[in-house]
């Protein structure tokens, strides 16, 4: 296994890539789609719609992990095995060692993290397709990308406090938070104040309606279609789905 950092030279293909990006919030997915949306020559983001069953085959899923609660992973294994994909890439805020090797153990032939620029982003999807395995972490504080979207966004709440928030409407505790996201108390305490000052919140029932009115609420059905094992086969004429 070949475990490349940020710094990658690679020759990109000579057709596109076939790119699904998967995500329960619409918000992310629209987003990076339009992070990437400038290099389109070489990165064809075919799979992004959440109402419609995984119908084609791609190069690459993206599985963006923001406000995701399942500590084991489980939907990337399901990812990971379903046949429409050929390789998995996860694209999270955390650099947590634990958490990368983890993810490469289930399956994933690539762990990015969100403070990677859009280039850097592409060349490793191009480096991961031509069969290596891609880890791009940054270690330290975590920097606001701003070409990525997320809830609360434009209330002027960081990415981690989005996700925290997002967290909280989905009814997960405190003790939750920190396990999910693999953060201090301490640190979780202070993204909740920072939050609730921004958002108006004085207590988590304020803050569960802010969230569940604000797009806090995930949207179940993007993780579900790509977790059934048997799909209907693609076809040519099988529709694009940007």
């Amino acid at each position: 296994m070949t475990l490349l950092s940020v710094t990658i030279s690679t020759t990109a293909p000579s057709t596109p890539i076939r790119l699904a990006i998967v995500n329960d919030y619409s918000v992310v997915l629209a987003g990076l789609h339009a992070m990437l949306e400038p290099y389109r020559d070489r990165i064809a983001v075919i799979e992004l719609d959440a109402n419609m069953a995984v119908a084609q085959d791609v190069d690459l899923v993206l599985y963006d992990t923001f406000a995701r609660p399942e500590p084991d992973f489980a939907e990337l294994r399901l990812l990971a095995a379903n046949p429409h994909a050929r390789r998995v890439v996860v694209f999270s805020w955390s650099a947590d060692p634990k958490l990368i090797e983890l993810a490469l153990s289930l399956g994933a032939a690539g762990y990015l993290s969100k403070t990677s620029s859009a280039p850097e982003i592409v060349e490793a999807l191009e480096a991961v397709v031509a069969g290596d395995t891609v880890t791009t972490p940054r270690p330290g504080r975590l920097q606001r990308n701003p070409r990525l979207s997320w809830p609360g966004q434009s209330d002027e709440l960081t990415a981690r406090e989005s996700e925290v928030l997002a967290l909280i409407t989905q009814g997960k505790t405190n003790a939750e938070i920190c396990g999910l996201l693999h953060l201090s108390i301490n640190t979780i305490k202070g993204n909740i104040r920072t939050a609730y000052r921004k958002i108006g919140a004085s207590n988590r029932v304020e803050a569960v309606l802010w969230g569940t009115d604000n797009g806090m609420r995930p949207d179940q059905e993007r993780i579900r279609i790509w977790s059934v094992p048997e799909q209907t086969g693609a076809t040519e004429e099988a529709p694009n789905r940007r």
